[in-house]
């Protein structure tokens, strides 16, 4: 068994529990006139009346290009284990994005040009959003997240937000993360991601990386991390990774993959816009993929998988059936 099959076993009581009290919703379905990939017309259209699973997935090649051209006959979805049937499958690339944009304002901000990287990719990707079209709302955070500016359609000017931050106080990245992922709750949007900007470190969650993980998962939410800081801060990273030394960035990596997203480095402000573009990309040729959800109120990991094995693919790491939860 992996490591990641270990932890999603593990954090499955956690995620019952807390999910519970907090009032998450880890079902949802999907928009009520979905677009049904036309190579595959078996594929049965989306009822109101199933409980749905939906299942955001990137999918690169060896060279971690975006492949944007398979059907739902090169998936397969297994539910704690079991293959599950694909009742819904999208590839529209048009639809809108919603975007959370989490950026760390805490005191070990100031350090170096940590902070002034953050914003420099934050303004890329604000200028590459829609106008009219894509959702976008603007958060800081200390030892607790900051509503900035709440989401809009119109996301000119929300880098001058982050223009005015002044670094302070403790670091609560987990638990920022986590609250973030809770206002992504009510939100309709199929296309949606939380972005943070940080430098990686963390002084006061109370909550661990698999807990979060678990809980944007669980809403289907991926967590995409932007570490800002000096090509010098990179490369003692890449030596204590590769002496094996534990730190809290190799974390940061989990959390973020095991949601769908993943950890990026932005050491430079030339890499901004290559950052942002990446992130943007993954999300635009993302497929929307749903199952019916399973008749208990386990915690379910999800493992997703394409046929092709030269391709890889990414998706949240599980859910819990809340709906049928509350039912009983």
């Amino acid at each position: 068994m992996t490591r990641f099959s270990q932890t999603r076993a593990s954090i499955g009581e956690f995620v019952r529990t807390l999910v519970l009290v907090l009032g998450f919703t880890v079902t949802a379905s999907l928009p009520a006139a979905p677009t049904v990939s036309a190579q595959d017309p078996s594929l049965p259209t989306f009822k109101s009346s199933v409980n749905l699973v939906p299942i955001s997935a990137v999918v690169h090649d060896r060279k971690g290009r975006p492949v944007s051209a398979l059907t739902a006959a090169d998936f397969e979805v297994f539910d704690k284990g079991v293959r599950r049937r694909i009742v819904d499958f999208q590839v529209d690339r048009t639809s809108p994005l919603s975007l959370a944009l989490v950026v760390d304002a805490s005191g070990s901000m100031v350090m170096g040009p940590r902070l002034p990287f953050a914003r420099k990719v934050v303004e890329h990707m604000l200028a590459d959003l829609a106008e009219g079209r894509d959702e976008v709302g603007l958060f800081t955070f200390d030892q607790d997240l900051h509503e900035e500016r709440s989401f809009t359609y119109h996301p000119a000017g929300l880098d001058r937000a982050v223009g005015s931050v002044e670094p302070f106080g403790t670091t609560s990245l987990y638990d920022a993360i986590a609250a973030t992922a809770r206002r992504f709750d009510p939100r309709p949007s199929a296309r949606r991601a939380i972005v943070v900007f940080t430098d990686g470190l963390d002084t006061s969650s109370k909550l661990t990386p698999p807990e979060v993980s678990a809980l944007a998962s669980s809403i289907d939410v991926p967590v995409y991390i932007v570490v800002t800081v000096s090509p010098i801060d990179y490369a003692q990273h890449v030596e204590r990774e590769g002496n094996g030394q534990p730190q809290a960035r190799g974390d940061l990596r989990d959390l973020a993959q095991w949601t769908g997203g993943d950890l990026l480095w932005s050491t430079a402000s030339e890499s901004a816009g290559v950052r942002a573009f990446q992130i943007l990309s993954e999300l635009r040729h993302q497929y929307l993929i749903a199952i019916e959800a399973a008749a208990d109120t386990e915690w379910r990991p999800l493992d997703i998988r394409v046929r092709d094995p030269k391709l890889t693919v990414r998706a949240r790491s599980g859910y819990f059936n809340r709906e049928l939860s509350q039912s009983r």
